[in-house]
């Protein structure tokens, strides 16, 4: 019932608010946010101690395809939860800048979306997983197309809609195929059958999964709907998505394609890989020729998240590890720097870096945070991101050396452009749009002071996340389930 609750307090939270609309939405927000952290936290200490059996929902559901209404935390959907836990009321929190029309329902979507996320993490039976992966694209949709003040939003989420549904009807096609083989949607029947499958049908069934999770992850030439959906977002539509939403695809890759389809990836994953490791380049490219903050930040998850896929399409411990891990810190990481955006948006009325600059020498308290934050990105050793880009980069050199250092790049790559964008913002004298900038407000230093402590917490001890995967990895690696 544990797990259950997860799913039940946002979507009972965000039912209250749609009836209601009380004008302290927000509020209300915050303590189901708070609720949910409380869960999340205690669901992860429960795993870590043993207790599975409060882990874990299922009953059948009666009907003629065979599913279940299943739900259990294991290893690799615990730090999932955790992740949840850890950045919702960050997002919530961090959204009180904002001043939206109709509050209840903006906050309402918000928690709706929570609720499918976490039902994507924690079901184990097919059609339900496509369910609320699916679902988890409509909260979002009119959060951009109500809230965004961007002119073409419309034909933005338009764009952002089709591409993911589309993508995810490849999804569909691959569950069908399995389910004819298991009779079942049940995680472990549908593994088994897709292990039974032929070389040849692994290779297929596992294109059509990698196209569906490609588009949300994203990874070129799936991508290019992520960029401008990310700069039309508010800054908390933009946090859910970089900083939970898309891990939900790298989840299915870990969850359903790695133990159902291991031929498959391993005779056919290639072009996957090479998919992967280019976008890092691609996508590093944009990012440094970006002249708007939060552009570059969107096309910098893109590099990031290629290096996660390639991490996890290598099939081995390290690589899989390194990208549970990677998961966690880049949704913390996410939060962090698109709060930064929305910091500077709101106090110059602009994010083109060229009209920023100095701003050190104002707030040197909001400079050494941006700093920390930016540190963490490019993969410093004792932070977070360092842990799950070194553990990924190992674990795809011993499938491919080049493939590793094609992907290694965003090491170096991302320096220049992270560095280059801190240096143009932050450093040098402040000039006349940025001498006035004022000193962070106490909701402000809480949210950044929180991510940054975060950030060198689980770069100085990520055992906490990798005791708690390392058994689950190894399982599906192995093939022991």
């Amino acid at each position: 019932m544990i797990t259950l609750s997860l799913i039940i307090i946002p979507l009972l939270f965000s039912l209250i608010l749609f009836v209601s609309k009380s004008a302290k939405a927000k509020q209300i927000a915050m303590i189901a946010a708070l609720l949910e952290c409380g869960i999340g936290v205690t669901a992860f200490w429960m795993h870590q101690h043993g207790q599975t059996e409060w882990l874990t929902f299922m009953k059948d559901w009666n009907g003629p395809l065979g599913m279940t209404c299943a739900f259990h935390l294991d290893g690799i959907s615990a730090v999932m939860a955790l992740l949840v836990a850890v950045v919702f009321p960050l997002v919530v929190y961090a959204s009180f800048n904002e001043e939206p029309r109709n509050p209840s329902v903006y906050y309402g979507l918000m928690l709706a979306m929570i609720a499918s996320m976490v039902g994507a993490f924690t079901t184990t039976d097919a059609i339900l997983f496509y369910a609320f992966y699916e679902f988890a694209l409509i909260p979002v949709f009119f959060m951009i197309l109500t809230w965004s003040k961007a002119v073409d939003v419309r034909a933005i989420v338009t764009k952002f809609f089709l591409y993911t549904l589309f993508g995810s009807l490849f999804m569909l096609l691959s569950l069908l195929y399995v389910y004819q083989h298991a009779g079942s949607f049940d995680l472990q029947k549908m593994i088994a059958a897709g292990r039974a499958l032929s070389g040849a049908e692994q290779g297929w069934v596992f294109a059509g999964f990698f196209i569906a999770f490609a588009v949300k992850i994203p990874v070129f030439p799936f991508h290019s709907w992520q960029p401008s959906t990310y700069d039309a977002a508010p800054t908390s539509a933009t946090m859910l998505l970089g900083g939970i939403m898309l891990k939900m695809a790298s989840y299915g890759l870990i969850r359903w394609v790695l133990p159902m389809l291991p031929e498959g990836v391993a005779e056919y994953g290639s072009w996957a890989l090479a998919l992967s490791a280019f976008s890092v380049l691609y996508a590093s490219w944009m990012a440094i020729s970006q002249k708007r903050m939060k552009l570059l930040l969107a096309w910098s998850s893109v590099a990031h998240l290629g290096v996660l896929s390639a991490g996890i399409l290598s099939g081995t411990v390290q690589g899989v590890q390194g990208g549970v891990f990677e998961m966690f810190s880049h949704g913390i990481l996410t939060v962090g720097l698109f709060f930064v955006y929305d910091i500077i948006q709101r106090r110059m009325g602009t994010d083109e870096i060229a009209k920023l600059g100095g701003i050190r020498e104002v707030n040197p308290l909001f400079a050494f945070l941006f700093f920390a934050l930016v540190m963490g990105s490019v993969a410093l050793p004792f932070t977070s991101g360092f842990v799950g880009e070194f553990m990924m980069l190992m674990g795809l050199y011993q499938v491919s050396p080049m493939l590793t250092a094609l992907a290694g790049l965003t090491v170096v790559l991302g320096a220049v452009y992270m560095l280059r964008a801190f240096q143009a913002s932050m450093l040098g004298s402040a000039n006349a749009h940025t001498q006035g900038f004022a000193a962070l407000s106490g909701q402000e230093k809480i949210v950044l002071s929180l991510v940054v402590a975060l950030v060198v917490l689980f770069g100085i001890y990520p055992q906490a996340v990798l005791s708690a995967s390392n058994e689950a990895v190894n399982s599906i690696i192995l093939g022991k389930f």
